[in-house]
C-alpha cells in the first residue's frame, strides 16, 4: 500500500485529491497538510511514501518545504518521495523543484489516472520526467549559461556504456526508448540506470537529469 500525505493549501482541492486517491485499491492518503511547515512536520510524524506538494502556501511554500524535507530525510531507510503540484507551468518551478530534490512534477490539470499513475511511479522509486518538462528544464539550463558543478569527478566512474544511458535519461528518453537506441533489452537499460545512481549516488532519474546538464555531460541543444 503506497501512504500519501497531501499538501495543499485549498481545502476542496485537499478533498477531491483524497477521495480519489483513497478509492484506488493500492493507495492510501495517511494525511494532509495545509503549508509548507505543517507538510514537514506531518511528513515526519506520518513517513509517507509520497508527499503531494503544492508550490505556492502560505507560512513556507513547497519548493522549501521539499528542501527541508529532502534534507531530514537523506539518512532515512525509507525516504519520503516529493511529486510536485501546481496550476503554474513555469521554468523557474521545473527547475527549482527538481533541484530541491523532489522526485516529480504535474500540474494540476492532469486528469485524474494520471495523478494516480504519478504517485505510483514515484513511490516506485522512479522519477516523472515528462519530456515536456525536461524540455523546460534544458532551456533553464541554457538561460542560466551552462554547467554549474564545480566537480565532475564521479563521472570517470562510469562506464563508456553507463555514460551513454545518462545522457540519453538527460534528453527524456524512457528506460523502453533508451532500450530501443542501444539495441538492447529494457531490464539491461534498467540495470545500467541502477549503476548510473548508484555510482553518482543520486536517489532517482530527476537527479541525473539535474546532475548531467550541470556537470557539462549533456549541453542544452544538443
Amino acid at each position: 500500500m503506497i501512504r500519501v500525505l497531501i499538501a495543499d493549501d485549498q481545502g476542496m482541492v485537499r478533498t477531491g485529491f483524497t477521495v480519489f486517491l483513497g478509492s484506488q485499491p493500492d493507495i492510501e492518503v495517511v494525511g494532509e497538510a495545509a503549508d509548507g511547515k505543517e507538510a514537514i512536520e506531518r511528513a515526519a510524524e506520518l513517513k509517507p511514501d509520497v508527499v503531494l506538494m503544492d508550490v505556492r502556501m502560505p507560512v513556507m511554500d513547497g519548493l522549501e518545504a521539499t528542501r527541508r524535507l529532502m534534507a531530514a530525510g537523506e539518512a532515512a531507510a525509507n525516504e519520503t518521495k516529493v511529486l510536485i503540484l501546481t496550476t503554474f507551468d513555469l521554468d523557474d518551478y521545473v527547475y527549482e523543484a527538481l533541484r530541491a530534490g523532489a522526485s516529480g512534477f504535474l500540474l494540476k490539470d492532469a486528469s485524474a489516472a494520471q495523478l494516480a499513475e504519478a504517485v505510483r511511479v514515484v513511490a516506485a522509486g522512479e522519477a516523472l520526467i515528462a519530456p515536456a518538462v525536461t524540455k523546460r528544464l534544458i532551456h533553464e539550463f541554457a538561460r542560466l549559461g551552462g554547467p554549474r558543478a564545480p566537480s565532475v569527478k564521479r563521472l570517470a566512474e562510469l562506464t563508456e556504456r553507463e555514460t551513454e544511458v545518462l545522457t540519453l535519461i538527460a534528453q527524456g528518453l524512457s528506460n523502453q526508448e533508451i532500450a530501443d537506441r542501444l539495441v538492447v533489452a529494457e531490464q539491461t537499460v534498467k540495470t545500467h540506470v541502477g549503476r548510473v545512481l548508484t555510482k553518482l549516488d543520486l536517489r532517482d532519474r530527476a537527479q541525473a537529469i539535474v546532475y548531467a546538464y550541470e556537470t557539462g555531460l549533456v549541453r542544452p541543444g544538443e
